[in-house]
C-alpha cells in the first residue's frame, strides 16, 4: 500500500515537471547563482587579509543587490528597521527630512516643518554631498537616514550644496525627538478654510476631520476650503486614501498595478461622512510627492477640486515593508500607482489645473510695496465713509474714544504687526491666488445663466428724495477736477 503511494507520488511529481521545464530552467540557474555567491563568501572568509564580520558581508551583499533596483527598495538593518517602525507614529528621533535620489545624488525631497532640519535652514531640493565630512556618493537611502541619526541634542553636520552657491556649504543640525503635527488649520473668516497637510502619518485623517467639523459648526457651514499639500513628501497610503474619501462621494480614489497587470487593486470613496457642497482647492508644488499626488490626483480626475500651482514631483511606486527574521526589514518596491482615470504618477508627477509659479517671498514683498499707494482714506482729516463712520461711533460708544483718538486709535492699528493670517494673504503668492479664486467661485455662479434665460441687468439706483431745489447737480463724471 505504501509502495504504491509513493509510486503515484512519483508519477504526480514526475507530471509536474515535465510540465513546468521553464520553471526548473529558472530555479536551477538561480541556483547556480547562488552556489557562486556562496563561494565568494566562503573564499573571503578563509583567506582574506584580516577576520571578517559574515553578517556584515551578507548585508553587504544584500545591499548590493537592491542596489541594482530603484532608489526606494532598500535594506533595512534591525536598528534602522526599528526607527523606522517609529516614524510613521509620528515621534520619531532624527532631523525630520524626507530624501531621495536624484541622478545618483542625495538630494531632500522637504524638510519636515517644525523638525530640526526645516529650522536650520535645510531646503526642499537641497543636494547633500556630506554627512559629517564623508562623501554620500553611492549611499543608499536607508546608509544616508543612518548616517544622520544619532543621540537625542548631537549635531549632524551636512554638506550642502543649492543653486546659487558656489561651493557646498556646511548646515550644522542638532538632533531630536522629532514629533511630527502633520495638519496646521487657519480660519480665514466667513465660512472659509485653510488646511496645511506637512505630511501623512497615522493622525492626519483623524487630526484634519476635526478641523473640518470646527469649521463647519463655526460658520453653518463651510463655503471653501484650500488644501496646502506643497513640499509634503508623503506618507501613510491608507491615511491619503481616508482624506481623499472626506470630500468624495463616490469614484476611484487610486488604483496599484504590480508585475501581474491583471492583478489591480482598486480602491473606491464611500458616500457616508463626505464635505461636500463648496469649493476646494488643492495647491501642489514640485515637492509635493507620493500620498501628496494621490490626494491631489483622485480630487482632480473626480472634478472635485481645482489643482494649482506646479507639478508634483512624481513619485507613483508602492513599497511593502517586510520584516525579515533577524529584526531586519525589506522595503521593496511592488506596483505603481496610478489616478482614478487611469494615469501614471511614476515620473510624471500631477499636472495641475492653474499653474502658479512660487515666488520668492523677499521679491515679492517688494513688489507689493511698489504696489502700494495712498487713497483717499489715507489723507489726513478726509471724509468719512460710512463703514469709517459706523466703526468711529461704535468706537465711541464701547470706548468713549473722540474723534481725533479715533484717528489715532486707526493709524497705531495699521502700524500692527501681521497676523498669520494676514501674512499668508500678503506674502505667500501661490496661497493669496488660491484664496483669490476661491472667494471668486460664488462671485463668478452668480454669472450662471441658463440657455434661453434673459440676460439680468442692473437696475438704476433710485434717485435721491427731498433734495432742496437748489442743491448742486452731480458731476457727470466720476473724474476728479484738475
Amino acid at each position: 500500500m505504501k509502495r504504491t503511494a509513493v509510486f503515484l507520488l512519483v508519477i504526480a511529481t514526475f507530471a509536474v515537471l515535465s510540465t513546468t521545464g521553464p520553471v526548473i530552467a529558472f530555479a536551477k540557474e538561480r541556483y547556480q547563482d547562488l552556489q557562486i555567491f556562496a563561494k565568494v563568501l566562503n573564499l573571503v572568509q578563509q583567506y582574506y587579509v584580516e577576520e571578517v564580520d559574515t553578517q556584515k558581508l551578507i548585508y553587504g551583499g544584500i545591499k548590493g543587490m537592491l542596489s541594482e533596483l530603484d532608489p526606494h527598495t532598500n535594506f533595512l538593518p534591525p536598528d534602522v528597521y526599528k526607527e523606522f517602525e517609529s516614524e510613521t507614529s509620528g515621534e520619531f528621533g532624527g532631523i525630520g527630512i524626507e530624501i531621495t535620489v536624484q541622478n545618483d545624488i542625495l538630494t531632500v525631497i522637504s524638510p519636515i516643518e517644525d523638525t530640526p532640519a526645516f529650522n536650520a535652514g535645510i531646503q526642499a531640493g537641497d543636494k547633500i554631498v556630506e554627512i559629517n565630512g564623508v562623501s554620500t556618493k553611492g549611499f543608499s537611502l536607508a546608509e544616508a537616514a543612518q548616517h544622520m541619526r544619532g543621540k537625542k541634542n548631537s549635531e549632524v553636520h551636512l554638506g550642502i550644496y543649492r543653486e546659487g552657491f558656489d561651493k557646498p556649504r556646511d548646515f550644522a543640525v542638532k538632533r531630536g525627538v522629532v514629533k511630527v503635527k502633520s495638519v496646521k488649520f487657519m480660519d480665514l473668516e466667513d465660512g472659509y478654510g485653510y488646511i496645511r497637510l506637512t505630511s501623512f502619518i497615522e493622525n492626519s485623517a483623524p487630526d484634519m476631520e476635526k478641523y473640518l467639523k470646527q469649521l463647519q459648526k463655526d460658520h453653518k457651514g463651510i463655503k471653501g476650503l484650500i488644501l496646502d499639500l506643497r513640499r509634503n513628501p508623503g506618507g501613510l497610503l491608507d491615511q491619503a486614501v481616508k482624506i481623499s474619501d472626506f470630500f468624495l462621494e463616490k469614484g476611484i480614489i487610486v488604483s496599484t498595478i504590480g508585475r501581474n497587470k491583471k492583478e489591480k487593486e482598486v480602491v473606491y470613496a464611500k458616500k457616508e461622512g463626505t464635505y461636500s457642497g463648496f469649493p476646494l482647492i488643492v495647491l501642489i508644488n514640485e515637492y509635493s510627492a507620493s500620498a501628496s499626488e494621490i490626494t491631489a490626483g483622485a480630487l482632480q480626475d473626480n472634478h472635485r477640486a481645482l489643482i494649482m500651482g506646479q507639478r508634483s514631483f512624481g513619485k507613483g511606486s508602492v513599497q511593502s515593508v517586510v520584516k525579515l527574521g533577524d529584526g531586519s526589514g525589506l522595503k521593496l518596491t511592488v506596483a505603481r500607482y496610478y489616478t482614478p482615470s487611469g494615469r501614471s504618477i511614476q515620473a510624471e508627477g500631477i499636472k495641475p489645473d492653474v499653474v502658479v509659479e512660487d515666488v520668492d517671498p523677499e521679491a515679492y514683498k517688494k513688489a507689493i510695496i511698489r504696489r502700494d499707494v495712498r487713497r483717499e482714506s489715507d489723507m489726513s482729516g478726509h471724509l468719512l465713509g460710512d463703514e469709517e463712520l459706523k466703526e468711529q461711533k461704535s468706537a465711541q460708544k464701547t470706548l468713549g474714544l473722540k474723534d481725533d483718538l479715533w484717528f489715532k486709535d486707526q493709524t497705531a492699528k495699521a502700524a500692527k504687526p501681521k497676523t498669520t493670517k494676514e501674512k499668508l494673504l500678503t506674502e505667500d503668492f501661490q496661497a493669496m491666488q488660491a484664496y483669490n479664486y476661491l472667494r471668486a467661485w460664488k462671485v463668478m455662479e452668480r454669472f450662471g445663466v441658463e440657455d434661453g434665460a434673459e440676460t439680468p441687468v442692473a437696475a438704476a439706483p433710485a434717485a435721491p428724495k427731498d433734495l432742496p431745489k437748489d442743491a448742486p447737480k452731480p458731476a457727470p463724471s466720476a473724474t476728479p477736477a484738475k
